[in-house]
């Protein structure tokens, strides 16, 4: 079963439910499915890999707005955000741990031979494929950052 699949029919149950959260969240990331689906040049089924970039892509939007929602005293909008990105990360792979992080950017250390901070980037442009969708990007590059400079 393919995620638009998946989340028609999950916004058919949250209707029955008459969850209003999960309603909104899930006609959010199926808009994003559509929109990507009908754009110009675009195949005819997305990838899984597309997929999880859309998801990562909507969780991110709301994790934003719910930090700037959190510093400007707005509880009523923050919790709507919170529940929207409960929902959302039900779709997404389990995130891993920073010490999980960590082990496997060890690997990709010795995998691409980086010793030092000028090796940034290719450590970056390995570890961004094959932590997509478990980590978080900018957690990814801190934790790159601070074990190469170490």
């Amino acid at each position: 079963m393919t995620l638009k699949q998946r989340i028609d029919e999950d916004i058919k149950q949250a209707m029955r439910d008459k969850n209003q959260d999960t309603l909104r969240a899930l006609r959010a990331v199926k808009s994003l499915i559509l929109l990507e689906e009908t754009k110009e040049g675009a195949a005819a089924q997305l990838t899984t890999d597309d997929e999880l970039k859309l998801l990562n892509k909507a969780a991110k939007q709301r994790r934003d707005s719910a930090a700037i929602y959190e510093q400007q005293n707005r509880p009523d909008l923050l919790e709507k955000e919170v529940a929207e990105i409960a929902v959302i990360e039900k779709y997404l792979p389990k995130q891993l741990t920073e010490e999980e992080v960590k082990e496997k950017l060890q690997e990709i250390f010795s995998r691409v031979g980086a010793k030092g901070p000028s090796d940034m980037g290719k450590v970056m442009g390995v570890a961004m494929k094959e932590l997509a969708g478990q980590a978080d990007g900018k957690v990814v590059q801190t934790l790159v950052k601070s074990l190469l400079a170490g």
